[in-house]
């Protein structure tokens, strides 16, 4: 078996601060990367009172000001642990951080989920138990039978359809119809697999979701899509993504994932 001790001293890691309420109480871990998120991350962490017990919550806070990450509140609706990035990155860096700290804490495996409350929090059970039958790459799914798609912006859409998911599946060599959904699952064995390698300092922005992707199924790990909701609120759309550098960004990402620039 694997030592994480043994390897992480190779790993290339942000700068980062750690706040435990508590103590490990369950087999894997929920992590949330947010910034700013207000009171989206609010009502989120309020729908998933009822999985706190299944898996333990981790957020990986990017820096946030807005109060949302209050250390009061995230103690009230049983958030295990809270991560600030002190290093300068993005939610690549985010996740190394987040990843990292789950590995160390020695979770079987982790179900990551954005903090702006647009994900079905009530699949959180499914995810759990595809990692328990030994998946090893969840990837959530609204355009699957079970899914929901909710207001979904139509450039969104196509882009996701007809570019994106084309795009990752031919590089996986596997058929994915949602790849850019942050709904996922990770099992400890995918993420210490000696060919996949994900604490580098290459992974800042994207490009880390985009890898994970195509890789687990390149290395011919168990890999599945499970339904999920995504709802989006009606009329202008909030984004991190800047339209034309940060798409561009996202796109070159992909193209990098496909084609196997990341693979160690």
């Amino acid at each position: 078996m694997t030592k994480v001790k043994s390897i992480s001293k190779t790993w290339e890691l942000p700068d980062y601060s750690t706040f435990e309420f508590r103590k490990k109480l369950t087999k894997y871990c929920i992590c949330i990367p947010v910034l700013n998120e207000g009171e989206k991350i609010k009502k989120q962490l309020k729908k998933m009172l009822p999985f706190a017990k299944l898996a333990d919550i981790v957020i990986a806070d990017w820096g946030s000001t807005d109060g949302s990450t209050k250390k009061s509140f995230l103690k009230k609706m049983g958030v295990r642990s809270l991560l600030t990035l002190k290093s300068p990155g993005k939610q690549g860096t985010q996740l190394r951080m987040a990843f990292s700290y789950a590995l160390k804490q020695n979770y079987a495996g982790i179900i990551q989920i954005d903090g702006n409350n647009k994900d079905g929090v009530e699949k959180i059970p499914d995810f759990i138990e595809a990692l328990n039958k030994g998946i090893d790459y969840a990837q959530g799914s609204r355009f699957i039978r079970g899914g929901k798609a909710v207001n979904t912006p139509p450039m969104r859409f196509f882009a996701v359809r007809l570019l994106a998911a084309p795009l990752l599946s031919l590089g996986a060599g596997y058929w994915y119809t949602d790849v850019t959904n942050g709904f996922r699952g990770y099992s400890k064995k995918y993420m210490l697999h000696p060919k996949v390698q994900p604490f580098r300092e290459i992974f800042i922005n994207y490009e880390l979701n985009m890898y994970l992707t195509v890789r687990a199924n390149q290395l011919r790990l168990k890999t599945k899509e499970i339904p999920v909701s995504r709802t989006y609120t009606k009329g202008k759309v909030h984004t991190k993504i800047s339209f034309f550098k940060g798409n561009a960004n996202f796109l070159l990402s992909q193209l990098k994932a496909a084609l196997g620039f990341y693979n160690p």
